[in-house]
C-alpha cells in the first residue's frame, strides 16, 4: 500500500480520543483513521438508499429536537435530579 503523510489539526480531546482508540485496538493512529473513514463511507452510502420523506421528517424532527429554549432544556435536566 503506498502511504501518503497528510498533517491534520485536532483539538485535545479528539487527539487524546484518537489515541485512546488506537491504544485500545492495538493499531497506529493511521489505522484508526482509516477505519473511520471507512465506516463514514459506509453510513454515508446507506443514507442514499433512505427516502426523501424520511430524510425530510429526519431533519425536520432533529431541527425541531434542537431548537428548544434553553431554559426548557435546563428545567428537563434538571427534573431528571443528577448533578
Amino acid at each position: 500500500m503506498n502511504l501518503i503523510r497528510r498533517n491534520i489539526s485536532l483539538d485535545p480531546t479528539n487527539d487524546a480520543r484518537l489515541r485512546e482508540l488506537a491504544a485500545e485496538r492495538g493499531q497506529d493512529e493511521a489505522a484508526v483513521l482509516a477505519e473511520a473513514l471507512a465506516l463514514l463511507d459506509s453510513a454515508l452510502a446507506s443514507a442514499i438508499w433512505i427516502s426523501p420523506r424520511t430524510a425530510a421528517v429526519w431533519k425536520t424532527s432533529s431541527a425541531q429536537r434542537r431548537a428548544i429554549p434553553l431554559r426548557v432544556g435546563t428545567a428537563r435536566v434538571e427534573s431528571w435530579g443528577h448533578r
